[in-house]
């Protein structure tokens, strides 16, 4: 595994959070928003509070792939409440929210949940595929033939989601769960990196550099950048280098068969 995260060139300050738990074979990107300073609240609090919620649940009893779907879902709600509550209660948290996508590895499965734009990739035999559909006001209008795909990457309409946690006192989150295959690359991103770098350019950069996961996130940085840099940007590459079952998890083996690289 390997884990990067950068202001930009734009923006002074750095309002994205990422978290990734090798033990518990979960990697987490949130993207806050809000005045003042207070999307680096939101997007703190939903990685912090993603994380204690999914080790308490995911070590009270044997996981299920039913039962991980529950576990994502609650956890994205009770970081929902508490960044909602957080913004009522404190006027210069008003308005804070945060987007979030997190992918959790179990039993040769992959489970992701994810609310707004924050983006799940899947390198899968070369060819890259978003595994999310954004949350957005951009995403409905191409959706409905609105817009063109190429007019969307120049929209002033791209950064408005329609979903986020904390702006509504339930999340609208969606889960979802796949096979994972051996040879598998997945990337976790903030959209300060595919807004600046489209999907054609994110997979010839995985292909080439895939072999060194800290130099192809660093790569990937370096790229939205020199594309201007508008946004925060966040990645985690994750590669699988081998099957990981249950069984071989609950043994602690599970980091070193799945092969995350510091």
């Amino acid at each position: 595994m390997a884990s990067i995260t950068d202001a930009g060139v734009v923006r002074s300050f750095n309002e994205d959070a990422i978290v990734t738990e090798p033990d518990l074979g979960l990697a987490l990107v949130a993207d806050g928003m809000g005045g003042y300073k207070a999307g680096d609240v939101a997007s703190g609090m939903a990685a912090s509070i993603m994380v204690s919620e999914l080790k308490r649940q995911l070590r009270e009893a044997a996981p299920t792939a039913d039962s991980i779907a529950e576990i994502l879902e609650s956890s994205l709600n009770r970081a929902n409440r508490a960044i909602h509550k957080a913004a009522q209660a404190n006027p210069q948290y008003h308005g804070m929210g945060t987007t979030l996508v997190a992918a959790l590895f179990h039993d040769n499965r992959l489970h992701f949940a994810h609310v707004g734009d924050s983006r799940l990739y899947r390198l899968r035999k070369g060819k890259l595929l978003a595994l999310t559909q954004d949350h957005s006001i951009l995403h409905e209008q191409v959706a409905l033939g609105l817009i063109s795909h190429d007019d969307a990457r120049t929209s002033h309409n791209r950064n408005l989601v329609t979903r986020a946690l904390g702006v509504e006192t339930r999340s609208q989150c969606e889960v979802q769960d796949q096979t994972v295959e051996v040879g598998d690359v997945y990337l976790l991103c903030s959209d300060g990196l595919n807004d600046m770098v489209d999907d054609v350019n994110i997979e010839l950069a995985l292909n080439a550099l895939q072999a060194n996961l800290p130099l192809t996130a660093r790569q990937l940085v370096m790229m939205a950048n020199d594309n201007g840099g508008h946004d925060n940007i966040s990645a985690i590459l994750i590669k699988v280098l081998a099957p990981f079952p249950a069984e071989v998890q609950s043994r602690g083996l599970f980091g070193k068969l799945f092969g995350w690289l510091k």
